[in-house]
């Protein structure tokens, strides 16, 4: 884990529970004034370790409350094959994560819609855009009974 000190991760883990405190309530919960504290907070933002602040969204509250997960092999492996699936793929609003696997699939990627028919829209939208998927397989999440962003630090 990088070099953080108690100061620095105090301020992570308030900063992924609330990314729109005040630098002045930052600063006031860690004992710093507000330069010292800033500047901190510039050295993570720098470093990579605060990628950036955003909003999270309630999915259900948006109509896009149908969570499935889709596992991929393929056939093909080569360099070329893999950047035009990998942009391809990322061009998708639909898709929240995706990855690499190692195991049985080859990539597994989280998709988030309003219902089954707008997923059956990205499925064949999915298999019509990439050649060289030999097996496509979907599970469908019931219930959401964890979800975070915040990392353990």
């Amino acid at each position: 884990m990088a070099d953080l000190d108690n100061t620095d991760r105090t301020l992570l883990r308030m900063l992924q529970r609330d990314g729109t405190l005040a630098l002045a309530e930052l600063a006031e919960a860690v004992n710093l004034t507000t330069t010292p504290c800033w500047k901190r907070l510039k050295r993570l933002e720098e470093s990579g370790i605060l990628r950036q602040r955003v909003a999270l969204l309630d999915p259900v509250k948006l109509g896009l409350s149908f969570t499935a997960f889709v596992q991929i092999k393929t056939s093909n492996h080569s360099k070329e094959w893999y950047h035009c699936f990998v942009a391809t793929v990322s061009d998708f609003p639909e898709v929240m994560e995706f990855y690499r696997m190692a195991g049985e699939y080859d990539y597994m990627m989280k998709v988030q819609v309003a219902d089954m028919a707008a997923f059956d829209k990205f499925y064949k939208k999915l298999v019509n855009s990439i050649e060289g998927l030999t097996n496509v397989t979907s599970t469908f999440a019931m219930e959401p009974l964890k979800y975070t962003t915040a990392l353990p630090v």
